[in-house]
């Protein structure tokens, strides 16, 4: 009986690390409490695997902020500025990477390929002096075996890596970044020594790369570093685990046909067509481990289903070579379904987070073997059964009403250019407006204030009149900021996507339901579970209250529906596409009120749209397509004098600027800082931009504040590509995450540059 899990969530059930790393960075404990924490939660993680049985119980895992910044550790890949003289990588200059500090900006974030989470991108150049200068690995299986437990360390793969760095600045961008290869798998040799030495005798390489679709250069650089890798592999097995999607057949035969390399992994729920490569052959000497347990979403497996899939497997590659284990790391999925109590029953028998998940893993491999659950099978079952039957997911009106957009591509019926002329005319705004995304600090007694309405200890008439003290506080300070268009700073939500599923039928919530975002950042996501409709108003009540505080523009905050389908759980019994549209109908009511309740902005947020984009390039048009059209139905019936907003952060744009233009908003506010202002290459390249743009002048996900002159230099390089009349100024993000010290001199930071800019233009004219 073989299982395996590919990864574990390591936040903890109730965001143990979440708080230990704020606390420790805010300096109320030390490092040493903090790896005191850490040491609790891998244990708790084995131990558990080890209970239910799991054979394969992965290490290295585990992570204080990003798995590929600890790759970047373990290789020593440091970027200069952060005075890094060698030796082993410690807190100081592993936050630095990620934060940034005082003096120094933080490393790019962005997306983890079409995931919500977010790594920290690698910075590569030919002078890059690469050293093994973290042995957390190592340290981390010792660890365990100390504890009695034999794991699995798990490595990004050297192809991977590289394909997920960029050039550091001021690297030739014809500079190719896997001719590191060579130099980055002397040290990978020294790890797989070290593993040897300390009793491993599995290794598992993550190689989520390989179901891109691959260049010839990028597949071969796979194949020579493991051929060059293949002499440190005499005496361990090794496993090559691909997921996310179907690994192309040209990659599945360079793949399979590798030497000294015992196991190979495949996602047989996001690969689909991977089950005719291995029809087609499987190298009769290797294992198969087969990811069955879908671990990117939170539904019960199918364990009948699941077990014929298993069975056709052990027919193809033999009955002793077939390991049963997740599709992906079980990262993406919340930890334990037993910490939500408050769940409605009938929902949470069809459901099973991270925890429940290695049960069925180990279920599967037991039925495998003929020591089959009957129960446990029959429990499985009925759950299915009752979801497929119950009356809540189906709403017919809603049905309808989605067959009913087929006739439009719902666009609105004027152009941009005019749209923009006649809001110019209501809004009367200078060149250059100053906003921000959103968001403001969420301030303890903010988050307590919240919390006491939720578990009924204060009145709704005190919990309004302290949303309306803090929404007049922001507006207050916006104005005496000289910020342009305001917003009310969202004091109600504590979570963009959490906060309007509440609000919709077909969505349910969980207390303790928290995925890893990146470092300390955790979210909730809802899970939509039927047909999604708006019963009621959202945000009306909210935006006209901030209207009523001030002469300026005051911008309606929405999430757009593509943004609430990639940051939620989401049915798996229809298409995604038919979710996304009736989510968009709910929105496009909210818009219409906000609309005839006189607010004239409104931002509907598509943070998420790249997030989404299928891995696989002839997947990419039918996303786009769907997902564009879907924004454009939130706001196709405003007048042309409602000026319409939308935001992203932290992906590559460049790629899909077409699909972004075609969504035909107003103004567009994108993450630009953190990735060394990439996104206006774009426009360096000759693409023509009509609407109001408004590139992140600084980096809100780190405490660094900008001067006036650095983000007056940040507004000149957008002035060399765009027009001045259609380019606005804001940070990259939303200000939750930050303190009220650090947002009022940025933003007063920012008013002044773009003040500034402002003079020297019109000096000029």
């Amino acid at each position: 009986m073989t299982s395996h899990i590919v990864g574990y969530p390591r936040i903890g059930p109730k965001r143990e690390l979440k708080f230990a790393l704020e606390s420790f960075w805010e300096g109320k404990s030390s490092a040493e409490e903090l790896k005191q924490v850490a040491a609790d939660l891998r244990f708790s993680i084995w131990k558990q695997m080890a209970e239910v049985g799991i054979k394969y119980i992965p290490s290295n895992t585990f992570s204080y902020y990003d798995h590929v910044l600890d790759t970047t550790a373990m290789l020593g890949a440091v970027p200069p500025r952060y005075g890094w003289n060698g030796g082993e990588i410690g807190f100081d200059v592993y936050f630095s990477m990620a934060r940034g500090n005082a003096s120094v900006p933080a490393m790019e974030m962005t997306k983890w390929f079409d995931t919500n989470y977010h790594y920290i991108v690698p910075e590569l150049g030919p002078d890059v002096k690469f050293s093994y200068a973290s042995h957390k690995a190592v340290e981390e299986y010792k660890e365990a075996k100390a504890l009695g437990l034999d794991t699995v360390p798990v490595l990004i793969g050297p192809l991977s890596y590289l394909l997920l760095s960029k050039p550091a600045k001021g690297v030739d961008k014809s500079f190719s970044l896997l001719s590191l290869v060579e130099k980055i798998v002397p040290i990978y040799k020294e790890v797989v020594a070290e593993l040897k030495a300390a009793g491993a005798t599995w290794i598992q390489f993550d190689e989520p790369s390989l179901v891109l679709d691959l260049e010839a250069l990028q597949l071969q650089t796979f194949t020579n570093a493991y051929s060059e890798l293949e002499s440190s592999f005499s005496g361990v097995n090794i496993l090559i685990e691909t997921y996310f999607a179907d690994v192309p057949i040209q990659t599945y035969k360079a793949l399979t046909s590798l030497k000294n390399v015992a196991g190979f992994g495949f996602d047989l729920v996001r690969g689909t067509r991977t089950l005719n490569f291995l029809k087609s052959g499987f190298p009769s000497d290797k294992y198969l481990f087969a990811g069955v347990v879908d671990g990117r979403n939170i539904w019960a497996n199918d364990l009948a289903a699941s077990l014929c899939i298993l069975q056709v497997l052990e027919g193809i590659v033999g009955k002793d070579k077939v390991v049963v284990s997740t599709s992906c790391p079980l990262l993406h999925t919340a930890v334990d379904l037993v910490n939500e109590t408050k769940l409605d029953k009938e929902i949470k028998s069809w459901l099973a987070f991270a925890a429940q998940k290695v049960v069925e893993v180990n279920a599967l491999a037991r039925a495998l073997v003929g020591q089959k659950d009957q129960a446990f099978f029959a429990s499985n079952a009925t759950s299915h059964a009752s979801r497929r039957s119950s009356p809540r997911v189906r709403n017919e009106n809603v049905q309808r009403a989605v067959v009913a957009l087929k006739d439009s591509d719902h666009r609105r019926a004027t152009s941009v250019s005019a749209r923009l002329a006649a809001q110019q005319k209501k809004l009367n705004l200078p060149i250059l407006p100053t906003t921000t995304i959103g968001s403001f600090p969420q301030t303890i007694g903010l988050r307590k204030v919240r919390r006491e309405y939720k578990a009924k200890k204060i009145t709704e008439y005190d919990y309004v009149n302290a949303m309306k003290e803090e929404i007049s506080k922001v507006v207050k300070l916006q104005e005496e900021l000289g910020i342009d268009v305001l917003v009310h700073g969202e004091p109600e939500r504590n979570d963009m996507v959490e906060y309007f599923g509440e609000q919709l039928s077909g969505f349910a919530f969980t207390v303790n339901g928290w995925v890893q975002s990146y470092g300390s950042r955790c979210v909730k996501p809802p899970i939509i579970y039927g047909d999604v409709s708006r019963p009621r108003a959202m945000t009306v009540f909210w935006s006209s209250t901030a209207q009523s505080m001030t002469r300026r523009p005051m911008k309606g905050m929405l999430t757009g529906p593509v943004t609430i389908l990639n940051w939620s759980f989401v049915r798996n019994d229809q298409n995604r596409h038919e979710t996304c549209y009736q989510i968009a109908l709910a929105i496009r009511d909210e818009v219409e009120d906000l609309e005839r309740a006189g607010i004239n902005i409104i931002q509907i947020d598509e943070a998420a749209l790249r997030e989404g984009l299928p891995l696989r390039k002839s997947e990419q048009p039918f996303y786009l397509e769907w997902a564009v059209q879907s924004f454009r139905i939130t706001n196709c019936g405003v007048k042309n004098t409602t000026q319409i907003h939308t935001h992203m952060c932290y992906s590559n744009f460049n790629d899909i600027i077409n699909a972004i233009i075609n969504m035909d908003a107003d103004v567009i506010t994108i993450e630009n800082s953190r990735s060394d202002e990439k996104l206006l290459s774009v426009f360096h390249e000759g693409v023509k931009y009509e609407a109001g743009i408004g590139p992140g002048v600084y980096d809100i996900h780190s405490p660094r504040i900008p001067s006036t002159e650095e983000l007056a230099d940040r507004i000149n390089k957008m002035l060399a590509v765009l027009d001045n009349r259609v380019l606005w100024i804001n940070p990259d993000c939303g200000l939750k995450t930050r303190k009220y010290s650090e947002v009022e001199p940025a933003l007063r930071n920012m008013v002044a540059a773009a003040k500034l800019i402002r003079t020297q233009l019109a000096s000029s004219n």
